[in-house]
């Protein structure tokens, strides 16, 4: 009598893993962009550096590149694996489903760690900007935050749109909504009203979560609510995102 053997969990997470890391690297243009969009706008943006400071070029870089992370990359690879039938097919085999989705995220963790280190390194050679030791790992640890913000918004996108088309098109829009919006309504440009509105967004809340753990020493009480409000958007979005969410298109 034949038995059948079930892989353990963590021997399928390894294999996941492997094989997401193996579909990240056959996106490389994606990945590339992902990337390149927030190092040139720190680089475009040396001059204003002298005028706004180290940890507001930082910041805007970094936030960019989690937004790019979360919407472009995650939301995007889970619709479109969906519409291929990948994740059904997945569910079939022995495969636990807290691992389909893990594997996942933790490709998008490494992408993050990946982009901040890209900052910090391009921010130092380029643009002279330098933190302490403790601003440079509290950072670290806020960017998972932030980028755990937009993993969210990715999952609640995912979860609630079923058609890879219109997912596209929402994340591309959304992107460029919190980039536009986000940028120029923080300068004030868009009136009072929008740039509290901002603050208070999810743009806005990484951004100055960011700024404040690159300088520990300015961490105030607003930025004490700024990181609450972040996990409040995590626990919404992707609350909403994983009941909402199907394993197929149809």
């Amino acid at each position: 009598m034949e038995t059948t053997v079930i892989p353990k969990s963590s021997a399928v997470f390894k294999t996941l893993v492997r094989a997401d890391m193996a579909t990240l690297f056959s996106n490389r243009r994606s990945v590339v962009i992902s990337l390149l969009v927030p190092l040139i706008i720190l680089v475009s943006w040396k001059p204003l550096v002298k005028v706004m400071g180290g940890p507001f070029a930082l910041s805007t870089a970094i936030t960019i590149g989690l937004m790019a992370i979360g919407l472009m990359g995650y939301t995007l690879s889970v619709s479109r694996d969906r519409d291929k039938g990948i994740f059904q097919r997945l569910r079939v085999a022995p495969v636990p489903t807290w691992a389909i989705m893990s594997s996942r995220i933790f490709i998008q963790l490494v992408m993050i760690m990946v982009l901040t280190l890209l900052v910090f390194i391009v921010g130092y050679q380029y643009d002279k900007i330098t933190l302490s030791t403790e601003g440079y790992l509290l950072t670290f640890g806020v960017a998972i935050l932030g980028g755990a913000v937009y993993l969210s918004l990715g999952q609640l996108i995912v979860g609630l749109i079923k058609t890879a088309e219109t997912i596209n098109a929402v994340t591309r829009l959304t992107y460029f909504l919190f980039i536009m919006v986000g940028m120029f309504g923080e300068m004030g440009t868009l009136g009072p009203q929008v740039k509290e509105g901002v603050h208070w967004s999810p743009y806005g809340s990484v951004k100055l979560m960011l700024a404040a753990s690159m300088e520990p020493a300015k961490w105030t009480h607003d930025t004490t609510i700024t990181v609450w409000v972040c996990l409040g958007y995590i626990i919404v979005f992707a609350g909403i995102g994983i009941k909402k969410f199907k394993w197929n298109s149809k």
